[in-house]
């Protein structure tokens, strides 16, 4: 069921390198979720490479095109592709 207006929409908050990022709830790129977080003042470029943080201490690499499905506390790490820390 679609909502019937714009503010039915839920918003939820992820974790884009320790800084809160709003988003609206559902599937979205990783590059939508870069997008967000540049929009919203996270140090971060686009072209970073972004990863999202796993419950058993591991991360995962999310393209640009992959989709997450988004929920509250999500957290994620954006680092540039040539640095190698």
């Amino acid at each position: 069921m679609k909502p019937d207006k714009p503010n039915d929409l839920k918003t939820v908050e992820i974790e884009v390198n320790d800084q809160k990022v709003k988003m609206l709830e559902g599937p979205a790129s990783g590059l939508e979720i870069k997008q967000a977080a540049v929009d919203q003042g996270v140090s971060i470029q686009t072209n970073f490479v972004l990863q999202l943080h796993l419950p058993n201490g591991s991360s995962k690499v999310i393209g640009d095109d992959d989709k997450i499905e988004l929920s509250e506390h999500l957290a994620f790490t954006a680092i540039a592709a040539d640095d190698n820390s």
